[in-house]
């Protein structure tokens, strides 16, 4: 259940992460001012020594979590198969996932960035709360358009609940994956199979340091 597109994961990435801010911010700038943060972290000489991946990953999560509306993308992903979760398993999966895309990502990042420039080409409002943030990620030999699709909270904070890298939708390619497991298990068992990929990812990721 992850992407291969290395792409796609550093789109991901490297416009997704920065810390909330007190007042309500353009949801341009909320995408761009993250840039700085999460390549300054990923630059930085102290996590250039073995051993300091956890480290790194752990303050990347740390600045990642709040700017993302993971219930949104949680519902979303799950779409018409949300209503068959209790309170209880909407509350455990949305947090599963959350951790389980953070690790997918940020190990991918990790290995796979450099120096990638990104160009700002505009947002699009389709309404008082939702707006597409228009982007290209410029690379030595291509060009990768992602576009964040965001929704204001109430308490008029822009969220990320989902992103388009190269006309392919995050939350769709989960969607796909979690319908066809839903198809024939119950929620508990798709939150379980979540929980046993979580586990074997942190194992992996703590072996690596």
């Amino acid at each position: 259940m992850i992407p291969k597109s290395i792409a796609a994961v550093m789109a991901v990435f490297l416009v997704m992460v920065f810390p909330a801010a007190a007042v309500s911010m353009e949801p341009l700038a909320v995408i761009q001012a993250p840039i700085d943060t999460v390549i300054a972290i990923l630059n930085d000489p102290q996590y250039k020594v073995a051993g300091t991946k956890s480290a790194q990953r752990d303050e990347i999560w740390k600045i990642v979590k709040p700017m993302f509306d993971f219930d949104e993308i949680a519902k979303r992903a799950v779409a018409r198969n949300w209503s068959d979760f209790n309170d209880a398993e909407k509350i455990a999966f949305t947090d599963v996932f959350a951790q389980f895309l953070g690790n997918t990502y940020i190990d991918k990042i990790q290995g796979e960035y450099h120096n990638e420039q990104i160009v700002y080409l505009g947002q699009d409002f389709y309404s008082d709360i939702y707006v597409e943030v228009k982007t290209q990620i410029v690379r030595e030999t291509l060009t990768i358009p992602v576009n964040y699709r965001m929704l204001k909270g109430g308490d008029g904070q822009w969220k990320v609940y989902d992103i388009i890298v190269e006309g392919v939708s995050l939350v769709k390619n989960y969607r796909t994956q979690f319908a066809s497991i839903l198809s024939k298990d119950k929620p508990a068992q798709l939150i379980q199979q979540l929980n046993d990929k979580l586990a074997e990812q942190n194992k992996r990721l703590a072996e690596n340091g």
